[in-house]
């Protein structure tokens, strides 16, 4: 039979944690997935360490290497390349809840259908505390802007998508001397057109690592305005509140002076909220420009 789920997993140079995901999987009480490693551009153990999985066959893993382009290029590599009918990204630093194959495909069995883009469960951290809150539980169906927007749920969750959905609409950009974009951007889109199933139930658990991405957006930001300009005109043309266009606004701002892009208010989709949000901007700037502070934003995976 052939398997419903795809966990991939972007990986970079994460050799020494890589293992905590595998031997998860090896512990899945269905094992009926596929396990898709992107490999983006390691130089560490990272391409021995997964043949000796292979080798050892306990579970279907298929790997595939490419050149360095950051965490959206390696989620593009693998939109590219799944053939279930679901996927879930399970990140080089976390690992599955034991049962969470199991309770993704008997829930999707018995209640998934082409009208909702797929499922959104719970993260837990390494003491099995949901992060940020539980999902209403009369809540069947949601649009992830609106769970956090209407709903007021905080902290990272699981997504587990059709395929065909994430195939459908536009890969992430890949922007020269730039590794990032935030993943949210394929999100947003998916929310316009459908809502995901709601499954409080514990489907992985997470660490916050130092070198990873989530400690690190301020630099991220520095490093990367043409991807977070990009995605703040995403944000604010579908932002669901006027504070929250506002909010994107005032980012999208930052960025653009960032990159010295003097037509960022002809570009903008919403152009008087850019030019009301344009003083703030120019501090947010400064900001960034003057800090080496991190913060965690635990971006949606």
């Amino acid at each position: 039979m052939k398997p419903m789920l795809t966990v991939f997993t972007p990986t970079y140079n994460r050799a020494y944690t890589l293992h905590l995901c595998y031997e998860s999987l090896k512990r899945q009480s269905n094992k009926s997935f596929v396990w898709l490693i992107i490999d983006d551009g390691s130089t560490d153990q990272t391409r021995e360490l997964v043949a000796g999985w292979i080798a050892e066959n306990l579970i279907a893993i298929r790997y595939h290497y490419q050149e360095n382009q950051g965490m959206h290029g390696a989620h593009n590599a693998a939109y590219e390349r799944i053939e279930t009918e679901l996927n879930v990204c399970i990140d080089s630093d976390d690992y599955m809840a034991d049962d969470a194959v199991e309770k993704i495909t008997k829930f999707w069995l018995a209640a998934g259908n082409d009208r909702f883009a797929g499922i959104v469960g719970l993260d837990v951290n390494q003491n099995y505390e949901v992060i940020g809150t539980r999902m209403p539980e009369q809540l069947e169906s949601s649009t992830l802007t609106d769970l956090y927007a209407l709903h007021h749920v905080k902290g990272d969750k699981k997504l587990v998508y059709r395929s065909e959905i994430t195939r459908k609409y536009p890969p992430y950009p890949i922007f020269s001397g730039e590794k990032y974009c935030p993943l949210s951007y394929k999100y947003i889109l998916i929310d316009q057109d459908y809502p995901l199933l709601i499954m409080n139930e514990v489907l992985c658990v997470v660490e916050y690592r130092q070198d990873g991405s989530s400690l690190n957006m301020i630099n991220q930001y520095k490093k990367n305005p043409r991807g977070f300009s990009f995605f703040r005109k995403a944000a604010m043309a579908y932002a669901p509140s006027w504070k929250g266009r506002i909010r994107e606004a005032i980012h999208y701002v930052s960025s653009s002076l960032i990159i010295r892009n003097k037509r960022f208010l002809r570009e903008s989709p919403r152009k008087w909220v850019t030019l009301l949000a344009i003083p703030f901007g120019v501090m947010l700037y400064f900001y960034i420009q003057n800090t080496n502070k991190a913060t965690v934003v635990k971006q949606n995976h």
